[in-house]
């Protein structure tokens, strides 16, 4: 890896007398990039460093001029787009009027997280990179990129990528004197806890009392999947007495309570029963780690895991290096040593992710290890928010929210069962039941002029946000909105199929539906790109000739690339274009924001 060598001794002297801070912003959408970032900030403190990390939606655009150190830590979403969480930001950087000397003051770097079965590799990490060298930042660091393909997951690539950043920040800003590099070990815990009476009262729910957090009442929750289908699809009506407001593309986020019954077993399991609601006052001590959101001060073991931590999670390599200081066992310990080493990367695999074992499963496997209260946010990811694309347009629902969600339910190559936290959650509301749910811009932008046509493609619950912006096109009066669905079978999964119809009828809407598996045996099926592929001369007329919108959701698997295929070969064969300019005719698309993916792997 290459490192930055631009200083003369001048700035050297400069960087030795400096404020040792250093500041680590991450943009998550599972918490990867998060747990990345508290893994570099304790990696840096070893050589004396104050990291503050922060994710990059909490963090104030418009201070950035004043930091002298920035680690950017970037995941990449299923389709090369940004997380939500770095869109601020982002578009704060892509002000064309900033000056290209803006951030020569500031030394940085970048880790990005993706995923090489995709095509778009670490995307927001290399533009966020290029965009900072291009506005005067200095990359002392050659851009990490941790892939999820990798034998040893992102750790393949951040463990060197660590002893790079090392080497350089001590070349760059030297040891204070008399300070040595701190050995590698067991890290303290980010927080103190501290015993309190019985009878102590819980202070205000955080949640609560966060603005971008909305009270709302179930008004239903409705199977809109045959009864004797395999996969359960809800259709969710959510009502709010604030007025609240939105957009087609925005989405809903809610968070999860881990269900009653498994909290018991999981606190069992853990010898934690006794004390299970025992309250304590939780300090945050190594402020360069990060907690769970909304977490209040007054706790206990049950509320923990019931709302903030999850013991559900299929663990990372850096719990089992956490654990193994923990057993005291020497036959497990050997067993951490080796999952945790390079030669065991591959027995790790096995043993964990290809089989989705949980961090629950995992501690009952290893039971001489006995957790510290005090380390259950160290090797326990936060329980996270889940985001679901809002199915409705709040001016035909006004105070209302509409979802359209898929209850996970699978067994793992191990034949447990295995059930979605949040959806089981929200499988079991209840009309009347309350919740909090706050409300996150999405990357849909709808054009203003109503000649502009638009098609929507949304196979399967990809349909929640198409459904949005159908409603709030025929809401505005539009009738020029064509609507490609797929499923498997008309009668089981073909989801709001009668609106769909009943709007086509009244020529407020071109609908067209792709039923994979209702076909003879044998033949071919049919899958929404196949339909675009027969309809390449209207394809061609709306998105070419009419310049219009192209709107993709659901699954980031090959259908995207699928569709995308079928639009270029429109393109090419009504369009009168080469080949490589039906390529660059589709790129142009997504670069004028014609074509937009929301899609999630």
């Amino acid at each position: 890896m290459s490192t930055h060598g631009d200083h003369g001794t001048g700035e050297d002297d400069q960087h030795s007398s400096a404020s040792r801070e250093l500041l680590i912003l991450f943009a998550t959408e599972t918490g990867t990039a998060q747990e990345t970032a508290d893994r570099i900030a304790r990696e840096c403190r070893r050589v004396h460093f104050h990291c503050r990390v922060q994710s990059m939606d909490a963090y104030p655009p418009e201070t950035l001029i004043s930091e002298h150190l920035v680690i950017f830590v970037v995941s990449t979403t299923g389709w090369g787009a940004e997380p939500r969480a770095m869109t601020s930001l982002w578009n704060t950087l892509l002000r064309s009027d900033l000056p290209d000397d803006l951030f020569e003051d500031m030394d940085f770097c970048v880790f990005g997280l993706g995923d090489t079965a995709y095509e778009k590799f670490c995307w927001p990490a290399k533009k966020l990179s290029r965009r900072m060298q291009s506005l005067g930042g200095r990359e002392i660091c050659s851009r990490g990129e941790g892939d999820e393909q990798h034998r040893l997951g992102v750790d393949g690539a951040l463990d060197p990528w660590i002893e790079c950043l090392l080497d350089v920040l001590i070349q760059l800003y030297p040891l204070p004197h008399e300070h040595n590099i701190i050995p590698a070990g067991c890290p303290p815990p980010r927080v103190f806890l501290s015993d309190l009476a019985s009878n102590t009262s819980l202070n205000a729910d955080p949640l609560d009392e966060d603005a971008k957090f909305h009270t709302a009442l179930v008004k239903c929750n409705r199977r809109i999947t045959a009864e004797d289908w395999f996969q359960d699809v809800r259709h969710f009506e959510f009502s709010f007495e604030d007025d609240i407001r939105y957009n087609p593309g925005d989405v809903a986020v809610i968070h999860p309570f881990a269900t009653a019954s498994e909290v018991d077993s999981f606190l069992v399991t853990m010898g934690w029963a006794n004390v299970a609601d025992d309250f304590f006052t939780i300090e945050h001590t190594m402020l360069d780690q990060t907690l769970p959101d909304h977490l209040p001060k007054v706790v206990s073991l049950r509320i923990l895991f019931t709302r903030y931590l999850d013991f559900n999670a299929v663990p990372r390599r850096s719990f089992f290096q956490l654990l193994r200081y923990f057993a005291t066992d020497e036959l497990e310990r050997e067993k951490l040593d080796e999952f945790v080493s390079i030669e065991g990367a591959d027995e790790m695999y096995d043993y964990c992710q290809r089989v989705k074992r949980t961090a629950w499963e995992v501690l009952s496997e290893f039971r001489s290890a006995r957790i510290p209260r005090e380390y259950v946010f160290d090797l326990f990811p936060p329980l996270r928010p889940r985001e679901f694309s809002i199915a409705s347009s709040v001016e035909l629902h006004p105070h209302e929210i509409h979802l359209c969600v898929a209850i996970v339910r699978y067994r793992t190559k191990l034949k447990i069962h295995r059930k979605g936290v949040c959806t089981s959650y929200l499988s079991e509301l209840k009309p009347g039941d309350i919740l909090r749910i706050g409300l996150r811009k999405g990357f849909i932008s709808l054009p203003t002029d109503p000649n502009t046509p638009v098609v929507c493609v949304g196979p399967g619950t990809g349909i929640a946000p198409m459904r949005a912006v159908i409603e709030q096109r025929i809401y505005e009066g539009y009738t020029n909105t064509t609507l490609y669905f797929g499923c498997r079978s008309a009668h089981k999964d073909q989801h709001y199929h009668s609106e769909w119809e009943s709007h086509a009828e009244e020529q407020k809407l071109r609908y067209h539906v792709a039923c994979s598996r209702d076909g003879p045996e044998g033949v071919k099926r049919t899958y929404v790109q196949d339909l675009m592929k027969n309809d390449a001369q209207y394809i061609w007329t709306i998105l070419g000739q009419q310049r219009g919108i192209l709107i993709i959701s659901g699954s980031s698997n090959k259908m995207p690339t699928a569709v995308r295929e079928a639009v270029r070969g429109a393109v090419e064969r009504f369009g009168g274009r080469s080949n490589a300019e039906a390529v660059e005719y589709v790129a142009a698309m997504e670069r004028e924001g014609r074509l937009i993916e929301e899609c999630w792997s």
